[in-house]
């Protein structure tokens, strides 16, 4: 699997991710499901390419992930903490967004990632 470079820009500076592409039906339904494991530097970055509102679950996602909900222009409207495992529960982005981050749980409390933040990609709009 390719991997892109991802940067999120906060407050405490940039952070460099490595990220897998789910850009289609398939990649996007199963995300990080049976994943035993998930490296500090490591994600899936979801492109739904036209914005809209989404709704993630951890259904068979077996460690717990950070689930970031990023606008269109990049700047982030949510973020659900350290998702529980295996949890069947929908977890709403609360509004219109292009693409969905995941990470290693508790990451983006150590990179100090906030909502207003900047997720830098190819898939969001420069500006």
């Amino acid at each position: 699997v390719g991997l892109e470079v991802l940067e999120a820009v906060t407050q405490q500076g940039r952070t460099r991710f490595f990220v897998e592409i789910a850009d289609n039906d398939a990649a996007r339904e199963k995300g990080l499901m049976f994943r035993k494991e998930i490296a500090p530097d490591r994600g899936m970055l979801f492109d739904f390419k036209t914005p809209r509102e989404v709704a993630f679950w951890m259904k068979n996602t077996l460690i717990p992930l950070d689930i970031i909900y990023i606008r269109a222009d990049g700047i982030v409207l949510s973020i659900a903490r350290n998702a529980t495992p295996l949890s069947e529960t929908p977890i709403p982005s609360g509004g219109s967004v292009v693409g969905v981050l995941e990470l290693a749980g508790g990451r983006a409390a150590e990179i100090g990632l906030l909502p207003g933040d900047k997720i830098e990609h190819r898939i969001f709009k420069r500006g």
